[in-house]
Formats: structure tokens, C-alpha cells, sequence
């Protein structure tokens, strides 16, 4: 007895009929009747009785392929669960800071994609909501929803390991007509009488800037707290306070004032973060190790 017997009885048992049978099995009929003649033989039992040119399956034939046709169907759903991991092989789930989407995520993305031989497997990204901001996408590594995140260090976390992939410079923007607006360059510690917009404790920018600030002597008076760059910038374009943000194309669509910051030097990075354990894709393995391999951030110094 085998897999191709059984088929062709469940088959069989369906159509009732020989020659149609055959034809939808791509068999003979000569075919299909030995293997069904085996088939008795091998169990010692009628499995069909004929009916002109019709067959039908007798009592015991009926409660045969009653029971293969689950067996079947079990074997069924175990391959096409195997196909379905198989497919997931390709897969590379990510979490990411909204502002790595302008340029610098879909550039290496494509960079990645072209540098697989024809023959090897094409990725399949998928992006998992975040929320926006670092904590929300580490919050999604540690429950599995990505593979891979991008994000500032929030802290150092002993189950994560970080890698650094970006570095932006940070610029004050203010309003136009604001006092600083015309300057060329800012000192941070200039900025200490006027109203921030500043990012919230949660937010990896937050850390970043509490310690910027410190080399200053001061904090900033705080009127507004915020999540995400985009949010700070729109705060100060509506003339709310001032900010210090990363440098992002977006600045230039808004009517602020772009200001670099000469003291203190400070750079922010963007770090590439993946849970220690965790199994990743061959994909997902393949896009790390790109990664790692092309990211040179002496030269990564970009305005996203």
C-alpha cells in the first residue's frame, strides 16, 4: 500500500467512474484499475462494486476511505504547514524610527536586495507599528512583533545588543522671527532663557539631550513634552518654544529657523538593535550581516 493508491481511491470513491477518474489522475484506466486491484488484494476486501459503467465503494470500501481521506487530509495540512515555514524563511520583520523611512531604511534595503546573486532568496519585509519612538520599538523586539529594530539606546539593556548604524548631527530650531532665528551658529547654553519644546523621559533622545544639556550647566524650561522629532518640529514651527532635534529633510518644508549647534559638539546615533537569542530568518541573519558589513560611520553622517 501506498500514498498514490490511496489518492487514486479517494478519487475514485468521488468520481465513481473509471475513465473520468483516470483522466483527472493524468492515468491510464488500465492504470488506475491495477492499482486499485492491488489495492483489494493487498487488504482482502471488495472496495468497489460495479454499476454498469459506474462503480461504488461497498460497506467496508466506504469505511476504508473513510479513514484515509483523514489521513490524507492530516498529511495534507503537515506539508503545506512545512511550505508555509519555508516561505517564512524569507521573512525580515523590522521596527523603526519614522524618520529612518526618508532615506536611509529604504536605501539600504534596496542596496541589500541588489547585492543577492538571481538565484538566492528575495526577501519579504514587513514593518511592525511602533508607535514612533525607541521605547515602543524595543518594547516590540522583547514581544517578538520584529526581528530587527532601529532606535536609539534607551538604556543598556543585557538582552539586546545594539549596533550603531547612523549618526546625525543635532541642530536648534527655532521659529521664524525668534530672537536666535538669524544666528548662524548656537552655544546651548545661549538657549537656556527661552522655552523648549523637549522630548519625553521614555524617548532615547531624551537621555541624549539631558546629558547634552548638562555640559551646559543648565536645563531648558520645558513647556511642552513630545515623543517624536516630527512632533517637536511642528511644535516649534507653530511658534510653541525651541528645540534641539536631529537634522531631518522635513525641517526644510517648515517654517523654522535651522541652526547648527556649535557647543556642544554632539552627535545622536541610531543603533540597529536585535534580541540576544532570538532566532532569526535566513533572511533576517543576511540583512544583519549586510549591515554590518557596509556601515561605516565616519562616513554615515547623513540628514534623514
Amino acid at each position: 500500500m501506498n500514498l498514490q493508491q490511496l489518492e487514486y481511491l479517494s478519487v475514485l470513491a468521488e468520481i465513481q467512474n473509471y475513465t473520468r477518474a483516470a483522466e483527472i489522475l493524468h492515468v491510464t484506466q488500465p492504470t488506475l484499475s491495477y492499482s486499485m486491484n492491488n489495492l483489494e488484494k493487498e487488504l482482502g476486501v471488495k472496495l468497489f462494486e460495479k454499476h454498469g459503467r459506474n462503480v461504488t465503494l461497498t460497506d467496508k470500501g466506504a469505511l476504508f476511505n473513510k479513514g484515509t481521506t483523514k489521513a490524507l487530509q492530516t498529511l495534507n495540512n503537515a506539508v503545506e504547514k512545512l511550505e508555509r515555514e519555508q516561505n517564512e524563511d524569507n521573512i525580515v520583520k523590522i521596527s523603526s524610527l519614522r524618520t529612518l523611512f526618508y532615506s536611509w531604511l529604504p536605501n539600504t534595503i534596496k542596496e541589500f536586495t541588489e547585492s543577492l546573486a538571481a538565484d538566492e532568496f528575495q526577501p519579504n519585509f514587513k514593518f511592525a507599528n511602533s508607535g514612533g519612538y525607541s521605547e515602543n520599538i524595543l518594547n516590540n523586539l522583547r514581544a517578538g512583533n520584529c526581528d530587527i529594530a532601529f532606535c536609539s539606546k534607551v538604556n543598556e539593556h543585557p538582552d539586546i545588543e545594539y549596533f550603531p548604524v547612523v549618526e546625525q548631527n543635532l541642530v536648534l530650531i527655532t521659529p521664524l522671527g525668534h530672537p536666535l532665528a538669524n544666528l548662524e551658529s548656537i552655544n546651548l547654553v545661549d538657549t537656556l532663557k527661552y522655552k523648549h519644546i523637549t522630548f519625553a523621559p521614555t524617548t532615547g533622545l531624551n537621555v541624549e539631550l539631558t546629558q547634552l544639556f548638562s555640559l551646559c550647566g543648565g536645563t531648558p524650561e520645558s513647556v511642552y513634552e513630545v515623543e517624536e522629532d516630527e512632533a517637536v518640529a511642528g511644535m516649534v514651527s507653530g511658534g510653541f518654544g525651541i528645540g534641539v532635534v536631529p537634522d531631518m529633510y522635513i525641517l526644510r518644508s517648515l517654517p523654522v529657523s535651522v541652526i547648527p549647534i556649535k557647543f556642544p559638539k554632539w552627535h545622536r546615533l541610531i543603533y540597529m538593535a536585535t534580541l540576544k537569542g532570538h532566532c532569526q530568518t535566513p533572511a533576517g541573519r543576511a540583512f544583519i550581516e549586510f549591515i554590518k558589513q557596509n556601515t561605516h560611520l565616519q562616513n554615515n553622517v547623513v540628514q534623514i
